[in-house]
């Protein structure tokens, strides 16, 4: 049962936010206490599974293959645990942020539906159903993007649906096809099947479809621009929680399929493709931060280009190369969500992001100041915090590997990372407030504390990270290790079938 809840729990808030659609203090306290609640039932069962290893559920007593399984292990685990710290991060920020246009068309119960389907996607052991958790995760993100109908938001939304309902397309042709060849949609199924066969070009073609459909969802090079088109549009907890998860599910996907099932071909689709993919994701991504002058469209861009670290992780496939890549998917959420986060205060300080009219934070909002500080040297790969454990692991992963190539973009975009940081840093906090410039009216208590009382959470979990970088990377070996022994994962479903 405990491995229902984080996906009951955000379908039964969607529902009944619904149901008191037109009491917004209600919705807001359902959405405050349903997601601590998602946040404790994420921490006992990351306990269990901590503890006691990977935990199954067969829905409908149906045993698999033939029924739909849900299946947590340590890497679905911690990326359920960091979305359900997310989530209460935004639910908080949230109250400070959403005005009544839009919490009147729907944002509660949209959050709470892709969270739900975020969550869903993570621990479902079934190729069709993350196929239906992507779908849900899409509409109710579509739904969150267009909120307030802004012009610039529906520019941002037409990109972002065409490319993701492409991605779906793939996703479902590459589906079909899967199941025509091995007659099964379990993915620890499929793992045994295709570990067996013969014909390993057709799984291969198979497998790029998947890396296509995936390779968009995640924002990695070439489709990557519809990212940092949309994610700048719509109101800053919204941009928040994209930020931090939605690509993230489309990294998670190619870890999982690409580890327990496409695992006949890797010196092609692994050492070739993926790693490409990274590098090429890093340097373009990277370098349109450094074009970019205002603050989400910085942050955004540079979505794209960590996205690029995770994806070599996986590409370059050895326990060393796994960890980092593990380990640099939860710290960049948190970073990621932490920064968008502070753009939205700046937003709300003097109302707009623009860098050209901002200045003089560091003496106006020294709080903020240091805030900022935090989890853009954690980016930025600055010691100790978490960002320069993950990309040390990722580098020295690529070391072993002699992916000189891969090292030298990884340590080139570091730098330039750096420089995306220190360009907010001097531009909005440390240079004056130029005459353009404007203040708006100052927050009342109750706003302040919304407001910065998720962003100190984050920028202490990134700390903690940092400061006992041994145990989180200890966590995340040993999720590698089950990811790099997929007959673990396959004898937990198939109880032993296979």
């Amino acid at each position: 049962m405990m491995l229902l809840m984080p996906i009951l729990i955000p379908m039964f808030a969607a529902a009944l936010s619904m149901i008191i659609w037109r009491h917004r203090t209600l919705q807001r306290w359902v959405s405050v206490v349903t997601n601590s609640a998602l946040l404790i039932a994420a921490l006992i069962l990351f306990n269990d599974v901590y503890n006691n290893g990977i935990q199954v559920t067969h829905l409908g007593g149906w045993e698999a293959p033939f029924g739909i399984s849900l299946v947590a292990d340590l890497l679905a685990v911690i990326m359920v645990t960091v979305s359900a710290f997310v989530a209460f991060c935004i639910a908080i920020y949230a109250l400070a942020t959403m005005n009544e246009d839009h919490e009147k068309f729907g944002f509660y119960p949209l959050l709470h539906l892709m969270l739900a389907g975020v969550i869903g996607a993570f621990l479902t052991g079934d190729i069709f159903n993350l196929y239906v958790w992507f779908e849900i995760m899409l509409v109710a993100s579509f739904g969150l993007l267009i909120l307030g109908g802004e012009r610039e938001q529906m520019e941002g939304a037409l990109k972002y649906v065409t490319l993701n309902l492409l991605s779906s397309a793939l996703f479902l042709s590459a589906v079909g096809l899967l199941y025509s060849y091995a007659g099964t949609l379990n993915m620890a199924d499929l793992g045994s099947k295709l570990s067996t066969s013969e014909n390993a070009g057709v799984i291969t073609v198979i497998s790029l479809l998947f890396l296509v459909a995936f390779g968009i969802k995640a924002a990695a090079f070439p489709l990557f621009f519809w990212l940092p088109a949309s994610y700048h549009t719509p109101p800053v907890a919204i941009s928040a929680v994209f930020a931090g998860l939605l690509t993230k599910v489309g990294v998670y996907a190619l870890y999982r399929v690409f580890s327990v099932i496409f695992v006949g071909d890797i010196a092609f689709t692994h050492h070739t493709l993926l790693l490409w993919m990274g590098i090429l994701t890093m340097i373009t991504g990277v370098l349109g931060a450094a074009a970019q002058f205002e603050v989400r469209r910085i942050l955004s861009f540079h979505i794209v280009s960590q996205i690029g670290y995770m994806l070599v992780g996986l590409a370059l496939f050895t326990p060393l190369a796994i960890t980092g890549g593990i380990f640099y998917l939860f710290h960049h959420i948190i970073v990621k969500t932490n920064l968008f986060l502070i753009s939205g205060v700046i937003n709300r300080r003097h109302g707009t992001n623009k860098l050209d009219k901002l200045g003089g934070l560091y003496k106006s909002a020294p709080v903020l100041s240091i805030l900022f500080a935090i989890p853009a040297m954690s980016l930025a790969g600055i010691p100790p915090l978490s960002g320069f454990f993950a990309k040390y692991v990722v580098i020295k992963a690529g070391l072993d590997a002699q992916a000189w190539l891969m090292v030298v973009a990884s340590l080139a975009v570091g730098l330039l990372t750096l420089y995306s940081m220190i360009k907010i840093w001097s531009e909005a906090f440390w240079k004056p407030l130029p005459n353009t410039g404007e203040t708006k009216s100052l927050m009342s208590d109750g706003e302040r504390f919304c407001m910065y009382f998720p962003i100190i959470l984050m920028a202490g979990m990134t700390i903690t990270i940092g400061l006992y970088a041994e145990w989180f990377i200890q966590l995340a070996s040993m999720a590698a290790e089950q990811v790099m022994n997929p007959q673990v994962y396959i004898d937990a479903v198939l109880g032993g079938q296979s």
